[in-house]
């Protein structure tokens, strides 16, 4: 490969194993070029000088920390990919990098695959967002050719709008790669559902933007919980249940309504019509709506999916399962009127569930 083809890895961190590791993995790759600095103070410079592919920086380090080199990057580059490192497991430091702008967080010692597979999801988002920059000042000046100025402002903010969800939903999908092609058919789903239970259009076009965000929490789950390559123990589960309340806190407070909406379906989204669900154990007409479709649309896409304790399922054992129950599932878990629904289209869930099972959406 040429050496201008190659992709700039910079990398800062006081420690020079952790330094000298990262180099020499990312080296042996011909697709990578590494820059290595043992701390902050010099890298802004060398940012606005050269063109950076993605940014790992260690968040503990003396005179700067990672998150104010993030904010810093974030003054002068509001699309360069920063993942932060760390050595310890903090979910409000978690959040607030998140909130700051950063691509991904990950907790030190990392797996070198793992740190891989974050750089290369990093670089591809950013060659997507600059397509779509690209082909947004494209559409706009057609836009701005043939409609009014009501209807340009409209675009921008529905752009803005899955803009903000796509951003975060990477960060979901970064906590849990097996989840990459689930939180995509998820808000299907749940458009599905929630057009055949008669909603408002409005509600049906929020909640499928909104939906796919329902496992944000998992960012506070550490790797040797959320990735462990075998069954959880009952402690291990009880951790995993805290992704709902952790989601429902990174979503609070928000004035967006997609947002808004996301907020009280990773909340809900494991409550039960029987009240056997998690956290609050909410039953009936106590859950919120939202909750009882994206439930039932989570429960058919993990039943279809193979995990370390289960294999995976076709269409008719899933749908058998959510209609019939097994050891695990029970009809009665969920609002029997989005049971009907999702029985009268769930040749519809297999649809989309085999279109999107090896590319996510990207709508």
């Amino acid at each position: 490969m040429d050496k201008t083809d190659k992709k700039v890895i910079l990398v800062v961190d006081d420690d020079a194993d952790v330094r000298d590791s990262i180099f020499l993995y990312l080296s042996e790759m011909e697709d990578y070029s590494v820059i290595t600095y043992d701390g902050a103070a010099d890298v802004m410079e060398r940012i606005q000088k050269d063109n950076i592919d993605v940014v790992l920086t260690d968040i503990v380090m003396p005179g700067m920390s990672g998150i104010e080199l993030l904010e810093k990057i974030r003054q002068v580059n509001n699309q360069l990919p920063v993942i932060l490192i760390t050595g310890f497991a903090d979910l409000d430091v978690a959040i607030s990098a998140i909130k700051k702008g950063a691509f991904d967080f990950i907790l030190k010692p990392f797996h070198p695959d793992y740190l891989h597979h974050s750089i290369k999801k990093a670089i591809q988002h950013n060659n997507y967002l600059r397509l779509k920059e690209d082909y947004n000042r494209y559409l706009e000046n057609i836009v701005l050719q043939r409609t009014e100025e009501l209807e340009i402002s409209k675009k921008h903010a529905e752009n803005l709008s899955h803009d903000i969800v796509k951003r975060l939903t990477t960060v979901a999908e970064f906590r849990d790669i097996e989840a990459m092609e689930h939180v995509s058919r998820i808000g299907f789903y749940s458009e599905l559902l929630a057009r055949e239970l008669g909603m408002p259009e409005d509600f049906i076009q929020t909640v499928k933007l909104a939906s796919p965000l329902h496992d944000i929490g998992k960012i506070g789950i550490v790797d040797s919980i959320l990735l462990k390559p075998a069954s959880l123990t009952f402690e291990e589960f009880e951790k995993i249940k805290t992704h709902t309340t952790h989601g429902a806190r990174i979503l609070t407070g928000s004035a967006h309504p997609v947002l808004q909406l996301a907020a009280s379906i990773a909340l809900n989204h494991h409550e039960k019509w029987d009240g056997t669900g998690y956290p609050m154990g909410l039953k009936g007409e106590d859950i919120p709506f939202e909750g009882r479709i994206v439930g039932i649309a989570d429960q058919y896409d993990a039943i279809r999916n193979q995990r370390v304790y289960k294999p995976a399922f076709t269409h008719e054992e899933a749908f058998k399962i959510i209609v019939e129950g097994n050891e695990r599932t029970n009809p009665g878990h969920f609002d029997p009127d989005v049971l009907k629904a999702f029985i009268k289209h769930s040749h519809k869930f297999e649809e989309i569930y085999n279109i999107l099972l090896h590319s996510p959406a990207k709508s």
